[in-house]
């Protein structure tokens, strides 16, 4: 994980602004958090060949080093996870067969459309994959609003947590593809429908399929921290009227790169559900 830098690190150039939410989950739980991290990093960074920034320090230390033991972008997406659980609740509470509200129907309208295209793209039992593809499609778009938020950062505007992100559509349909079709059969896919250029393209597909970790968590992460880098600069040379015009910009890139984001994990989905059908891979390597 990222270290990041709390305040009172101007000396080393570390003055970047702090949420007042993360200053608090920060003074309830720094304690705790580094207890757990100071037991659970350090073999991590060994074998990654580093050292965790904490090692040997006490948190007193480690916070006067311009550290912080619950990194902005932890709490910004346990924030997120918070919000999203409450209104799931609240509207499913709000449910009704007899006479839906205007939100149960807008509701109805995403959840129907979300389906389709699981259908559409994974084949007619895609609708099982309905609660994964939903999960990232609320998580996202809610973490990416977060930070049109006064005070607040967007977590997909960190790295880690698109790398996160990522890791799970990965092993997730890779998981569907060898439950599905069984280990040989879902490493035959990398060989290709040509068999003889199969050891050609088996190395070249597993390349492929892992760069997919990096597609999904760069292009979500460097638009969501390009438009917030744009705004905060924006608004710091002209405070007044301009950002405001921002804000629509902000909302179009959470809603794009949200849609983006499920779109592909549907299509990498639909690849290994169904390996007769062509066109998922030709569409998916249009991405």
């Amino acid at each position: 994980m990222l270290q990041e830098h709390a305040p009172q690190a101007h000396a080393a150039g570390h003055a970047e602004h702090i949420p007042w939410l993360v200053e608090q989950a920060n003074n309830l739980f720094g304690h705790a958090a580094f207890s757990i991290s100071s037991t659970v990093m350090p073999p991590i960074y060994q074998l990654l060949g580093s050292h965790w920034p904490g090692e040997g320090m006490s948190y007193d230390q480690y916070v006067a080093a311009g550290n912080l033991a619950l990194p902005t972008h932890v709490v910004m997406f346990f924030f997120v996870v918070i919000i999203a659980v409450f209104v799931l609740t609240f509207l499913r509470r709000q449910l009704s067969v007899e006479s839906p509200s205007n939100r149960q129907q807008g509701l109805e309208v995403g959840v129907e459309g979300i389906r389709g295209l699981l259908v559409e793209l994974v084949g007619p039992d895609g609708a099982k994959h309905f609660p994964i593809v939903a999960t990232f499609g609320t998580l996202i778009l809610l973490s990416n609003l977060t930070g049109m938020l006064p005070d607040m950062v967007a977590p997909t505007a960190n790295f880690n947590v698109t790398l996160a992100l990522a890791l799970t559509s990965f092993i997730y349909y890779n998981y569907i593809g060898i439950k599905e079709n069984g280990l040989l059969g879902h490493l035959k896919h990398f060989a290709g429908p040509v068999p003889m250029i199969a050891v050609m393209m088996f190395p070249i597909e597993i390349v492929s399929n892992l760069a997919r970790i990096l597609s999904l968590s760069l292009r979500l992460f460097g638009n969501i921290y390009g438009e917030e880098q744009a705004t905060g600069t924006i608004s710091t040379l002209v405070p007044w009227i301009v950002p405001i015009f921002m804000y629509p910009l902000g909302l179009l890139t959470s809603v794009l790169q949200t849609f983006i984001f499920m779109m592909l994990s549907m299509i990498y989905l639909g690849e290994v559900s169904h390996h007769d059908d062509s066109s998922h891979g030709e569409l998916a390597e249009a991405h």
